[in-house]
């Protein structure tokens, strides 16, 4: 006999998916299939059932090989490497809970260390441009309801957010849409013909870091100005011609993703998107929104937001809340050799960050927790594996919207494995006393 878990979220991307349902064993210890998820977001949750999962920390040892210590050696290694180092750095916190992060917060606290998120690689010149000019947005459930423009900049969701165009922007049947995807108009902006872009009313393959010419470009157009004849690589016809689609509309909305924020003028393309956001709403509704990766990158922001006023790279060295992005930064950090332990938790930045920052990771007192063998994991002195976060452990998450939605536990974790509020909280315990000692 088998039982079926309904909505349930999905611990991919930051679309986090409400709708899942997971058929488990009636003994609930193994996932037998999953429903209305995407392939990625299935595999996350039958990857929790590997024969070959790490179920024990494991320590680096001097040949580079690894051995299986105890989860209480773990902690120990763990609460002394923070209580030695002067400026230790903790990246990662996207894909964990809240409760999670909070905890993790307290130990950066106690240990005087920088506590910084997948952000500062993917949309932390998003923050910066919305400290800059504010933002207009709305919720995705505005967008399945309302928006009948729909405007993909730099962002590719068909690969990335699998789920988003039929839940969210395109496809979907909303109160106001009741004729979903013939209801609306798709201008898609990307130098490649990506999958997303073949679904478009208008493509503009715009040239390689030059968004920022044509953000301005459509907001003279909006305002019936005159534009030179072509502006980056297109055409000033097509350029009023979008931009009187964009203005016909009820509602429309701008997704914007790391083709404009890590490009050039990176956080000065988005002060322009939510300047042509402004612009737009002269003439009808119009809303912004980042497309978030990590399924809580925007959960870690809010809970740094409401516990140091600061949505990432937040360094408390001095003991108190620094924030200067290029300084605090994990990357600028790591280059200029400035922090004397890592942690990494939720993240993988051995996949993702330069080889400079890669050595000097190996070459630290390292700790990785994460349920997988990553590359991170494989660098770093300490592993330890921890119950996946909304397959084997509940918790609170944000959705791309800044909405929270609480994630549900569906399987039990292996015997043994903690989770990580659980590793926190006793490296957390364990800190204070070493600390109170001192």
């Amino acid at each position: 006999m088998t039982k079926t878990v309904s909505d349930v979220i999905c611990p991919f991307c930051g679309t986090l998916c409400d709708d899942l349902e997971v058929v488990v064993s009636d003994d609930g210890k193994t996932i037998v299939d999953v429903y209305n998820a995407c392939a990625i977001g299935a595999a996350k949750f039958m990857h929790a059932q590997a024969k070959d999962r790490v179920k024990r920390p494991r320590m680096q040892q001097a040949d580079g090989s690894y051995k299986e210590v105890s989860y209480d050696e773990a902690v120990e290694y763990t609460a002394q490497m923070f209580a030695k180092a002067k400026k230790p750095l903790m990246y990662g916190w996207s894909s964990t809970s809240c409760e999670a992060q909070s905890v993790g917060h307290e130990i950066a606290e106690k240990a005087g260390a920088i506590v910084d998120n997948t952000a500062t690689v993917c949309h932390g010149t998003t923050l910066i441009a919305v400290q800059d000019v504010g933002i207009p947005s709305c919720t995705l459930g505005e967008v399945k309801n309302r928006a009948d423009r729909i405007v993909f900049w730099g962002c590719n969701p068909t690969h990335a957010h699998p789920r988003h165009q039929s839940r969210y922007s395109i496809f979907p049947r909303g109160f106001f849409m009741n004729k979903g995807h013939k209801s609306r108009k798709v201008v898609v902006v990307d130098p490649r013909v990506t999958d997303t872009a073949k679904m478009a009313d208008i493509h503009f393959q715009v040239e390689q870091g030059r968004d920022y010419e044509l953000l301005s470009a459509l907001r003279v157009a909006v305002r019936n100005e005159k534009l030179p004849d072509v502006v980056a690589g297109i055409p000033k016809e097509k350029i009023y011609e979008a931009a009187e689609i964009l203005k016909s509309g009820r509602f429309g909305i701008i997704f914007f993703g790391m083709g404009v924020t890590q490009t050039l003028s990176k956080n000065h393309n988005i002060d322009e998107a939510i300047m042509l956001t402004k612009d737009l709403n002269e003439f009808t509704k119009f809303s912004i929104m980042a497309m978030r990766g990590h399924y809580n990158v925007t959960g870690s922001g809010q809970v740094l937001g409401w516990q140091f006023g600061y949505p990432f790279c937040v360094d408390l060295s001095r003991g108190f809340a620094r924030y200067n992005p290029g300084e605090t930064t994990s990357n600028d950090l790591l280059r200029r050799g400035e922090v004397d332990a890592v942690f990494v938790l939720g993240s993988d930045p051995g996949a993702h960050f330069p080889i400079s920052s890669v050595k000097k990771i190996s070459q630290l007192p390292s700790v990785c927790v994460d349920p997988h063998i990553t590359p991170t994991s494989e660098v770093s002195k300490l592993h330890v594996p921890v119950a996946f976060v909304g397959v084997e452990v509940g918790g609170n998450c944000y959705r791309m919207d800044n909405v929270p939605i609480d994630a549900r536990k569906v399987v039990d974790p292996p015997e043994g494995v903690l989770t990580d509020h659980e590793f926190l909280t006793r490296v957390n315990k364990r800190l204070g006393e070493l600390m109170g000692a001192a």
